[in-house]
Order: structure tokens, then C-alpha cells, then sequence
């Protein structure tokens, strides 16, 4: 099990995460993950922790670790977007034919306001692009 064990740990959070240098064979035979920086994938800063010095080693598996970790939370924005789309067409064929009046009145309001705004960002956008796109050069 222990050659099978990554170099580094990242412990994910909402911004980044903590690194860990895993090291398979601690005392007692234990693994033991000593933590080396906290990264935060925002704005691309690396933090040493405490008084450590990051190696050339350490410097690289960790930018490789921000760009693929970047790459998917993007696929994951994408893909959240995509079921969003499916979840308006659900909810088009609820309103239209499961709904109550009551269940309506509870959210027609939020729901044409929300829809407002993304057409109102969506057309912004594409309108946007579209004289990016006419301008020459």
C-alpha cells in the first residue's frame, strides 16, 4: 500500500488547499502527511506553512495540482449550467402541467424575476460578441 501512496496530499477547500508531503513509512510504520503550504487557486498564491522552504519538486506538483484542479472546476461549471438548462425544461413542464395554484403563487415571482436577469445577462453577453466579432482587425 505504501508505494502505491501519492508524494502530495491536497486537502480541497473553497478557494485552494492544504498541502501535504506524504510520507508512507512514519513512525510505527504509520503514514504521516506533514503539511508544507496552503495554496489558493483565486489569485495563484503559494504560502509555504510555518518556516518552510518549498523545493523545485514541491513548486511543480503543486502548479501541476492548481491547473488540472482549475480545468475541473471549470468542467464542473459547465457541467452545472448544462443541468440547469435540463432543470428550466423540467420546471416549464411542471408549471405547465403538475402545478397548482398555490405552488405557483409560491414561486412565479422569484422564478421571472431570476429569468429576467439571466435573459438580460445573456443578451448583454451575445450582443457583446457579436460586434467583437463585426469589428475589423
Amino acid at each position: 500500500m505504501a508505494s502505491d501512496l501519492p508524494p502530495y496530499y491536497f486537502r480541497t477547500r473553497e478557494n485552494g488547499a492544504f498541502v501535504f508531503r506524504v510520507e508512507p513509512e512514519g513512525r510505527m510504520r504509520r503514514i504521516e502527511m506533514d503539511q508544507i503550504a496552503v495554496v489558493n487557486i483565486r489569485n495563484g498564491e503559494i504560502k509555504p506553512h510555518g518556516d518552510r522552504s518549498l523545493s523545485d519538486t514541491d513548486m511543480a506538483a503543486i502548479r501541476d495540482w492548481m491547473a488540472a484542479r482549475q480545468a475541473e472546476l471549470a468542467a464542473r461549471d459547465l457541467d452545472d449550467i448544462r443541468r440547469t438548462v435540463d432543470h428550466l425544461n423540467q420546471t416549464a413542464h411542471w408549471a405547465q402541467g403538475k402545478a397548482s395554484d398555490a405552488e405557483l403563487d409560491q414561486v412565479t415571482d422569484a422564478l421571472l424575476m431570476a429569468m429576467h436577469d439571466l435573459r438580460g445577462v445573456l443578451v448583454r453577453r451575445k450582443a457583446d460578441r457579436v460586434m467583437r466579432d463585426r469589428e475589423p482587425g
